[in-house]
């Protein structure tokens, strides 16, 4: 017997944005696997994709940098999770990771890695970024623009959105290959590039930072990376905590990654608890949003897809308790868990509500010169002319 179930809108996230026409789109794929080093795909995608890339600089200087980034994610992440098009319907999002200006990495390679292909799996993405040391090095801004540019499968569909945010210190001119080379090969593949100088505003103009991102029509940035991120305490952060260590408890892990990617995902919690609590908070809170689904290694996720078939899945990777279940056995465990799962998620989103409002009452901190703040900004003003809004 095949069980199949309609398939929910999924969509994964810190950037959102299309063209009308994209909006409208209404066949309906599954999503392209992205590898790193892949070549560009040769058929437009028919699915309303975000493909965002992210290249930061981590030399010894950027350790700032690379903490509002950990911290901030899940904060971005949260924020586009409203976004929608004209017609409502919800985008997908693609984020790739690359890292530039290491002595860690390959001289021979400029310096420069690719940490993650495009990936929707966001707690892939914090794992990387977690992953992510500081240690001296060259900028090359040219050269790690241009290997983004070539390595990475950028769509070819002209409706979709293809978005690359570069940040670092350095001179955008450093290094032999002309970064004005590969704006013009941005231009050709319609990626918009955002430049962020962590620095003064004035020096980051005068070291090419500005006209990095003039070139593609994209935007000019300028934070203080050494900026501590301030968060506000509030009475709901514990209880939103509590409810997402009963959150995981929903998850059935299956296949081959099942157990691993479980246990990656308590890992992910640690990892945002330990940078501070409301870093747990914010994550907590995009893992009771439509952006995080994990069909790959969850059952009660991959129920929805309606090309998925319980019965396709083997005895021994199913967990413990389901092994010998019958497949009505095992649907009503799954049901039993997406109730449970749908439940904690709403009370998660409703003490979420009381959180902004207390943040918002006892706000005092000025968030200019941060990292999200700059981000978020520079992707609401380009979506302006692209039919999005945020609830």
């Amino acid at each position: 017997m095949k069980t199949i179930k309609q398939f929910g809108s999924l969509g994964l996230a810190m950037l959102t944005l299309s063209t009308i026409s994209a909006c409208n789109i209404s066949d309906k794929k599954k999503p392209i696997e992205l590898i790193a080093h892949a070549t560009e795909t040769t058929v437009p995608i028919k699915e309303n994709i975000v493909q965002i890339a992210l290249l930061l600089d981590t030399s010894n200087s950027m350790d700032g940098l690379l903490n509002q980034a950990k911290t901030q994610l899940w904060e971005i992440v949260n924020e586009f999770s409203l976004a929608k098009c004209g017609n409502d319907t919800r985008p997908k999002l693609q984020i790739a990771l690359y890292q530039y200006g290491n002595d860690y990495l390959s001289a021979g390679e400029g310096y420069i890695q690719q940490v993650l292909g495009f990936s929707s799996d966001l707690d892939e993405i914090s794992e990387k970024l977690f992953s992510l040391t500081t240690n001296g090095g060259e900028e090359y801004c040219g050269k790690v623009l241009q290997t983004s540019l070539h390595q990475l499968p950028w769509n070819k569909d002209p409706d979709l959105l293809r978005m690359i945010f570069i940040a670092g210190n350095e001179p955008f001119d450093q290094g032999r290959y002309n970064y004005r080379t590969a704006l013009a090969n941005a231009n050709e593949k319609d990626v918009v590039v955002n430049t962020i100088f962590c620095g003064n505003y004035e020096l980051g103009i005068s070291s090419d930072w500005k006209n990095g991102a003039a070139l593609t029509g994209g935007e000019y940035m300028a934070i203080d990376h050494n900026k501590e991120v301030v968060h506000i305490t509030t009475p709901y952060d514990d209880i939103i905590i509590k409810l997402n260590s009963k959150l995981n408890k929903t998850y059935i892990s299956y296949g081959s990654m099942g157990k691993a990617k479980y246990m990656a995902q308590a890992t992910q919690d640690e990892n945002a608890l330990e940078m501070q609590e409301a870093v747990a908070v914010k994550r907590a809170v995009s893992k009771s949003s439509r952006l995080y689904n994990n069909k790959k290694w969850d059952l009660v996720d991959a129920y929805e897809d309606e090309e998925f078939e319980i019965s396709s899945i083997q005895n021994e990777e199913l967990p413990a308790e389901l092994q010998g279940k019958s497949e009505k056995e095992i649907k009503t465990f799954v049901d039993t868990k997406k109730i449970e799962r749908e439940q904690i998620q709403k009370e998660i989103r409703e003490y979420n509500t009381k959180r902004l409002a207390y943040i918002s009452k006892n706000k005092t901190n000025d968030k200019s010169g941060e990292l999200e703040n700059a981000m978020i900004k520079a992707i609401k003003k380009q979506a302006a002319s692209k039919n999005y809004s945020w609830e």
